[in-house]
């Protein structure tokens, strides 16, 4: 697993405790509360790094694997 993986994971874990907009009353974009969307940012983010962990982790040539063994007459 590449270390920049791991440091954007981390990141993310260390981000999602956001504690500090619990009393912050200010809308974004005039009525989004601010809490709801530092969430829906950092979920936009936790994608992107799941996405680029898919990538980087995923063996090659799996679905080639797969596909010669269904057509070999192999379990499914």
């Amino acid at each position: 697993m590449p270390r920049s993986l791991i440091i954007a994971i981390l990141v993310l874990l260390v981000l999602h405790q956001d504690n500090w907009f619990w009393t912050d009353g200010t809308l974004v974009f005039g009525f989004i509360p601010v809490g709801l969307f530092y969430h829906a940012c950092i979920s936009i983010a936790a994608s992107c790094v799941w996405f680029y962990a898919v990538k980087k982790c995923w063996p090659s040539g799996l679905e080639s694997l797969a596909e010669t063994d269904h057509k070999e007459g192999g379990a499914a």
